[in-house]
């Protein structure tokens, strides 16, 4: 059993948050490419096929919440021998941090496609609730040095 600092883990949880931060930040910036290029990068392609095209990207985003978590377990739980504590959560962050950014890039690639703000902004708003889900936890970072 190792025993973590009070400092130590401030200061990775941290860093941890920079990678949320980063990500949050990423998202505010395909929502500000999307209003400052809005006539340059829209295709407008047919009403029909963007309703297929955003309803299974809805039905994907949605079935992301649980793999998610499924993938962050199997990442800070199953792999104990194989890498310390440390990397494995800061891995762990990333990946659920980069999955959480790919439903933002979802309602980017509509908006694109020819959609509305609004679905721009409903997959937005789900990516930035799959990060507040996932963010850095200091219970959950203590108990992988138990």
């Amino acid at each position: 059993m190792m025993a973590i600092s009070e400092q130590q883990l401030q200061s990775d949880l941290f860093s941890a948050g920079i990678i949320r931060a980063a990500s949050l930040m990423s998202l505010m910036a395909l929502v500000l490419i999307s209003h400052i290029y809005a006539d340059k990068i829209q295709i407008g392609m047919d009403e029909q096929q963007r309703v297929i095209i955003r309803t299974v990207l809805y039905v994907i985003a949605i079935l992301t919440f649980p793999v998610m978590q499924f993938v962050r377990h199997v990442m800070l739980r199953l792999q104990r021998n194989e890498k310390p504590p440390k990397s494995r959560y800061f891995l762990a962050i990333m990946v659920t941090m980069i999955i959480s950014e790919s439903i933002g890039i979802y309602g980017f690639i509509m908006y694109v496609l020819g959609d509305s703000y609004n679905t721009l902004y409903i997959f937005t708003m789900l990516s930035a609730l799959a990060m507040f889900l996932h963010k850095p936890d200091k219970e959950e970072y203590k108990a992988l040095f138990e």
